[in-house]
């Protein structure tokens, strides 16, 4: 009797340099966004702050 041969496909490993520059992109594209909602917050407060100082707004209620 003839053996068949059949075409299996052969599993490999996981790469470890894909896996590694996969882990580097994602993580710098994460922090990327982290850091820019930080400048957002940053830029925010000190708007508040600048508009306080030149007594454009307050935190104190008015009385009526």
């Amino acid at each position: 009797m003839a053996a068949h041969k059949i075409a299996h496909a052969t599993l490999k490993g996981p790469s470890v340099v894909k896996e590694i520059c996969i882990a580097l992109t994602l993580g710098m594209f994460a922090g990327g966004l982290w850091k820019m909602h930080h400048w957002n917050e940053q830029r925010k407060t000190r708007a508040f702050y600048d508009m306080l100082e030149k007594g454009e707004i307050s935190v104190v209620v008015a009385e009526e």
